[in-house]
């Protein structure tokens, strides 16, 4: 496994684990805001380390790489929401996102040969 997936599984795993710790926390509290904050650049530095992982068309981007680009847009979006006092288009973008986040783990982990594929069907074997 390179560098750069295992940067980028981790920073994934990491994000669904501080998004649902951040859904469950109450809302606007000291709490929320921190694990916020630690999630969107867990979410962040996921989108980003995807960007080096080319394994559909070595050497160039492929549409999976538009998720990434969506990730960066909805969580600017979401913290710009929330510093201009939009805590509704805060709320859609976050979900929007951690539930992004969670279908591509659940497509990753479903599709056949891809490496999170292989670790999970090693495990459960």
């Amino acid at each position: 496994m390179s560098a750069i997936i295992a940067a980028h599984i981790v920073a994934a795993t990491l994000s669904v684990i501080l998004g649902t710790a951040v859904m469950l926390a109450e809302k606007g509290s000291a709490r929320h805001k921190w694990l916020g904050r630690l999630w969107a650049l867990t979410m962040l530095a996921a989108a980003l380390s995807s960007l080096d992982i080319r394994e559909l068309h070595p050497g160039h981007l492929s549409w999976v790489h538009g998720l990434s680009l969506l990730t960066f847009a909805s969580v600017g979006r979401a913290i710009w929401a929330i510093r201009h006092g939009n805590v509704r288009g805060h709320r859609l973008a976050m979900r929007g996102s951690f539930f992004g986040l969670i279908a591509a783990g659940l497509a990753a982990i479903a599709t056949p040969h891809r490496l999170l594929n292989l670790i999970v069907t090693s495990w459960i074997a």
